[in-house]
């Protein structure tokens, strides 16, 4: 079932009227589900967060080898309303968190998707205790409140090179025109 939002549910994916939904729906994880799903998850797991606005090869290699760092991987997807707070413009995402959140469930690497709607994702971390916390590497990973936190309970945080010549962004200016 499809309910990122506690209660708001994108229509046709409610598994318990929809029979011939895909397995992968069940990735789907609302805020409130977490912390007794996470249970149920193996260990070690490992954490990242993004937009994940148009999926693309590097999005789907880094997934990949963060998955290959530990036993599960959680996705903390950033809402519309924190994705349009990232000043990427005016008009991103340009797909929506139910079907962004579809698209990352999909994938073999992915464990589990959740939204988040705060700037950063420190608070869904503090929830998600990962062993591991991964981000690509163009971000400095040493200088983010996150491995901060991550590091706090023993755990710890790593940068994954980034695939070059694949950005979102950039995909959208060409598109453009």
């Amino acid at each position: 079932m499809l309910a990122l939002r506690g209660e708001v549910k994108a229509p046709g994916v409610d598994r318990r009227h929809n029979r011939g939904m895909p397995d992968f729906i069940d990735k789907l994880c609302p805020r409130h589900e977490l912390r007794d799903r996470l249970v149920a998850l193996p260990r070690p797991l490992v954490f990242t967060n993004g937009v994940f606005d148009i999926l693309h090869r590097g999005h789907v290699i880094y997934l990949a080898q963060a998955r290959a760092l530990g036993a599960s991987l959680v996705i903390g997807l950033n809402s519309d309303a924190s994705a349009r707070g990232l000043g990427k413009g005016p008009d991103r995402p340009l797909n929506g968190e139910a079907d962004r959140a579809c698209v990352l469930a999909a994938l073999e690497s992915v464990s589990l998707v959740t939204l988040f709607d705060e700037a950063t994702p420190l608070a869904l971390l503090e929830l998600v205790r990962p062993e591991l916390y991964v981000k690509g590497g163009d971000y400095d990973i040493e200088s983010l409140a996150e491995t901060r936190l991550v590091r706090s309970w023993g755990g710890d945080a790593r940068a994954i090179a980034f695939v070059e010549g694949y950005s979102t962004s950039a995909l959208v200016r060409r598109i453009g025109g």
